[in-house]
């Protein structure tokens, strides 16, 4: 199993909407592209005092190496872009890829 993990922070302003966006919309259209057979949602709770905003990261979870790289050749890029085009600079994200061992 090959997780996908993508660490988002998120400004407080936008938090409330971002979340629902995210699980009414966004999740489900990366799901729909078949290429993951689950996801998480989580929420970092031991934030630098100092850091604004509030961070998530959002794991979905595919069967091999190769549904990722189809997501990522065919797919991502345009959900990426409107995650981009609807939070412009409320966002900051990066990704990373694990394997369950």
């Amino acid at each position: 199993m090959i997780l996908y993990n993508v660490t988002v922070n998120v400004e407080e302003t936008v938090v409330g909407d971002w979340l629902t966006w995210m699980k009414e919309e966004h999740i489900p259209e990366v799901l729909a592209t078949g290429c993951f057979v689950e996801h998480k949602i989580l929420k970092l709770l031991q934030e630098d005092p100092e850091a604004q905003g509030s961070t998530y990261a959002i794991q979905y979870f595919a069967e091999t190496m190769h549904q990722i790289n189809h997501y990522l050749n065919n797919h991502a890029p345009l959900l990426r872009q409107k995650h981009v085009d609807r939070y412009l600079n409320k966002c900051v994200s990066f990704r990373t890829l694990l394997e369950v061992v």
